[in-house]
């Protein structure tokens, strides 16, 4: 990870908590059915944000082990999952995880990849998993297929710093292919959304690193933009997002 993207979060948390998606019930039995990851493994959560995807497998019965470089996001795990005997939080990255060598038996990387320098990640999680182990990359990829999601998208694209740099979606297939070879991976997607009032889109397009923050240049024209576009769109006071869970499923031994 690079000094920035372990920093960018911080004056985002709470947004980020309240209204970034959470990721489907079915991402656990699809994981446990077909792939073998039952609740007896122990799980790294890597770039695991303010547990999101932690909170999914602790809830499912899984140890995880949260690695986050990032103070105030790993701290705020800490107190939303405090509850849980079965969460530890780490301080480090996904090049220097902390973690032991052949002590996991799944990596897990919720909407964090894109953040990583990939050849020094992979020589780190082939050092932390077990022989057997399976890394598991997770993303809610959201969809521009209606008006609404055309006009949001092309609203970042305006107000956005920095988004076509940092977008996801720059990881293709053949980054994630080559990111597991030798080994193989499986694509698996699930269908997700959320729906929110006008104060919760503003916290959604909020979380995103790469939008004008309260105190920063650009926000009120961001703000005005977001509330033409949501009383152009809103019906009874509620506009939709339309997410695609993405999963890959995979392992770096042939």
């Amino acid at each position: 990870m690079s000094i920035d993207s372990t920093t960018r979060f911080s004056n985002r948390v709470e947004d980020y908590v309240k209204y970034r998606p959470r990721y489907p019930q079915a991402v656990i039995p699809l994981l446990q059915d077909k792939y073998g990851i039952t609740p007896d493994k122990l799980v790294a959560d890597i770039g695991a944000g303010t547990g999101i995807s932690s909170a999914l497998f602790l809830d499912a019965g899984y140890t995880v082990m949260a690695v986050e470089p990032n103070q105030e996001m790993r701290s705020k795990s800490q107190i939303l999952l405090a509850d849980s005997p079965r969460f530890k939080a780490i301080n480090g990255t996904a090049e220097a995880t902390g973690l032991a060598a052949d002590s996991v038996d799944a990596i897990v990387v919720g909407q964090a990849f894109h953040w990583f320098d990939r050849i020094k990640a992979k020589e780190e999680f082939t050092r932390i998993l077990k022989k057997e182990g399976k890394v598991i990359l997770l993303w809610n990829e959201r969809l521009t297929s209606t008006s609404f999601e055309v006009d949001y998208d092309n609203l970042i694209l305006k107000h956005g710093r920095d988004y076509v740099q940092v977008d996801h979606r720059n990881i293709d297939e053949v980054k994630i292919q080559d990111f597991f070879t030798p080994g193989s991976v499986s694509t698996e997607m699930l269908a997700n959304w959320q729906i929110f009032d006008f104060n919760g889109l503003k916290g959604r397009l909020l979380s995103s690193s790469y939008m004008p923050a309260y105190d920063e240049p650009g926000y009120e024209a961001m703000l005005n933009d977001l509330h033409l576009l949501f009383k152009q769109y809103e019906r009874e006071n509620k506009i939709r997002i339309n997410y695609q869970t993405k999963l890959y499923v995979g392992t770096f031994r042939e």
